[in-house]
């Protein structure tokens, strides 16, 4: 985090220019000095690089969904087709066995 910018200095001149003397001017000076190092303070600059480092990490988590996105959709083509082939065979021995059973069916009836 950045610092916020304290001209010591020039508050101790203008704390003198008010009428307070000089020790006094530069003890409170050096506490409004302190307390400015106690806390611990954005800048904009810092505000600035967090928004490009979040900007940079969202692009890079929308890039890997899509990439994710992209996989999952060719797994489930891949799924549909085996569905679809399982499918065809089912259908094939069904109709088989439909054959097989009317087949049976008339032999039984002939002989009857």
């Amino acid at each position: 985090m950045g610092q916020v910018a304290f001209d010591t200095l020039k508050f101790v001149e203008t704390l003198e220019g008010a009428g307070l003397p000089k020790d006094q001017a530069k003890a409170i000076s050096l506490a409004v000095r302190e307390s400015h190092e106690a806390v611990d303070v954005a800048t904009k600059r810092d505000l600035d690089d967090v928004r490009k480092d979040l900007s940079t990490q969202i692009s890079d988590v929308r890039k890997d969904m899509e990439l994710r996105f992209e996989k999952t959709d060719a797994q489930i083509a891949l799924i549909r087709k085996d569905v679809e082939h399982i499918a065809t065979g089912l259908l094939l021995k069904l109709g088989g066995v439909i054959v097989v059973t009317i087949s049976a069916a008339t032999a039984i009836l002939k002989f009857f």
